[in-house]
């Protein structure tokens, strides 16, 4: 694993008790940050910080609880000190139905964890950072966001939702020494396929070039070089992961 220079730096990221947001903690830690991972599941956010060691604190929070994540904000700024990088991983599959058989109740949810969540953070973290002058926020997006997968409209909608987002506020904090920047993965073999169909799940493995699902180092290898120093003139950019997928 190549290292990057993040001593002296912190780090909070969501969805980050297993998969991906798992690998992007464990990453940022082996290169010298200072790490705080929430998660809303009690059990999980346990288990990650026990195995991610002293370096690591966390949280059990919804993300799409405003509130919560204002509280949260402040709890993080107080034991960190500050807030230089903020990865916005928490995500849900939601159903595969059909559009006009979706259920309203389950676009709302989705919509909620995928990308209000992105945009309660956000708003809460972002003027941290730009008050100190630098930051790195890296978005979780989806390949769904480009091209949108059938029989999971509320999935694809909300991807594209961060991909836009990413782009706002990238152009927003242009020159305030944060950049905001998004990735486009093709799907990983984590929990999230627990909640799709084995149908939905082979389609999208036939429409990855490579013929494989993305790694979840893979993930974080690109997620942390976005919240490096080293990425300081890409902003609201979308970086595509999908083995070839993305066709823009």
């Amino acid at each position: 694993m190549n290292q990057l220079d993040f001593a002296g730096r912190t780090a909070v990221v969501t969805g980050a008790a297993q998969g991906i947001g798992l690998a992007i903690a464990k990453r940022l830690l082996a290169s010298g940050a200072k790490v705080r991972i929430w998660d809303r599941d009690d059990k999980l956010l346990a288990g990650a910080l026990s195995a991610l060691g002293r370096e690591a604190s966390g949280e059990a929070i919804d993300v799409t609880d405003a509130a919560a994540i204002e509280k949260a904000v402040k709890s993080a700024l107080g034991s960190l000190g500050k807030i230089d990088v903020l990865v916005n991983n928490a995500g849900i599959a939601g159903l595969n139905a059909p559009t006009a058989e979706y259920p309203i109740e389950e676009w709302n949810k989705v919509i909620a964890v995928n990308l209000t969540s992105q945009f309660l953070t956000c708003r809460a973290v972002a003027p941290h950072m730009a008050k100190a002058k630098y930051g790195r926020i890296v978005n979780i997006a989806s390949i769904a966001g480009k091209e949108g997968n059938p029989n999971a409209v509320a999935y694809s909608a909300s991807k594209a939702g961060v991909i836009s987002l990413t782009k706002s506020l990238g152009k927003e904090l242009a020159q305030t020494g944060v950049t905001v920047n998004c990735i486009t993965p093709a799907a990983a073999k984590t929990a999230i396929f627990d909640q799709m169909s084995e149908q939905h799940i082979n389609y999208m493995l036939s429409k990855i070039p490579m013929g494989r699902f993305v790694q979840v180092d893979e993930v974080a290898a690109l997620a942390c070089w976005l919240a490096s120093e080293d990425c300081s003139f890409s902003t609201g950019a979308v970086f595509d992961i999908s083995g070839g997928r993305a066709t823009y």
